[in-house]
């Protein structure tokens, strides 16, 4: 086969894997008002009615919108908005690159071992936030095992400071959020056909290109959930920021718990915490619209 024709069926197949049976539809199911309303009054009271008071809390009753003035204005309040964005980004980075390869060996290579590596993936998640928090501190303090290796290997002359900071906060919130990554992109691996991958290598696309022109185009979806999910959680983070952070990274709920318990500022922490909700928003917003197109394409 020639190269000019190989190229021309590997974009034939790449044309072709974008296409999607159109699905039934299906008959539309009304759901009792009697079940409905208890859900709605839930929601009401205990989610609708907090927001709506936090919102009015934000605004002071002398100055108004002072409050979001002096956020979006001090260069110090900004910051942190930075950090915290910057942060999340960071980590949510890191989680995908290596979620996606830990998701890929979990479906396509996994074999009889697969349900240990998925024990393996989700053990974070049984185990407190506050003690696997707690053994980084222990791991990465000047006699913890990290500076010991070091120190055995010759790498290091005496121990590193390196349980406080910006470096343990990450390390931390990495080992937390990868569990999710990997449960949002394994899903998506997983409902690829093997056969397009098998007709594209026989076309004779290499591995590196079957998995750039296929495995991870239809995986997108996957990959984009995870990442506006780990990106939502890192972004309202405390517990891992206030254990590991040692003061060096300030964050918005960090600000928010010192407005609300130190200063006893509850109108300004209430517009800190609009603030960190309107992030939230955005993500979810952005997952929605994501699913939306991918619904619609479907059709």
């Amino acid at each position: 086969m020639g190269e000019g024709k190989g190229a021309t069926l590997i974009g034939a197949l790449e044309a072709g894997i974008s296409v999607v049976r159109r699905p039934r539809r299906r008959a539309i199911q009304f759901v009792p008002r009697s079940l409905v309303l208890p859900i709605v009054l839930f929601l009401i009271v205990f989610f609708v009615l907090p927001l709506a008071e936090n919102v009015f809390r934000s605004f002071d009753p002398e100055t108004g919108r002072e409050h979001y003035v002096k956020i979006f204005t001090d260069v110090y309040y900004l910051e942190v908005i930075a950090v915290t964005l910057a942060l999340s980004l960071g980590v949510t980075v890191l989680c995908l690159l290596i979620a996606y390869p830990v998701s890929y060996t979990l479906v396509r290579h996994s074999g009889r071992w697969s349900g240990v590596l998925v024990f393996i993936v989700i053990a974070p998640l049984l185990t407190s936030i506050i003690m696997r928090s707690f053994g980084w501190l222990v791991l990465l303090s000047r006699q913890g095992l990290v500076n010991g290796v070091l120190l055995d290997m010759g790498l290091i002359d005496r121990p590193i400071r390196m349980s406080a900071g910006l470096l343990p906060v990450t390390i931390a919130l990495v080992h937390v959020m990868i569990p999710f990554m990997v449960l949002s992109i394994a899903p998506a691996i997983q409902a690829i056909n093997p056969r397009l991958e098998e007709s594209a290598r026989i076309l004779g696309a290499s591995r590196i290109r079957t998995f750039l022109t296929v495995t991870f185009p239809l995986s997108l979806d996957g990959v984009a959930t995870g990442m506006i999910l780990v990106f939502m959680m890192v972004n309202g983070s405390f517990v891992t920021l206030q254990i590991l952070g040692g003061g060096a990274v300030q964050t918005l709920p960090l600000l928010i718990y010192q407005q609300f318990n130190l200063t006893r500022d509850f109108g300004f922490g209430a517009a800190l915490s609009n603030v960190l909700l309107a992030i939230a928003i955005i993500c979810l917003w952005l997952q929605i619209s994501l699913i939306q197109r991918r619904g619609a394409e479907a059709r």
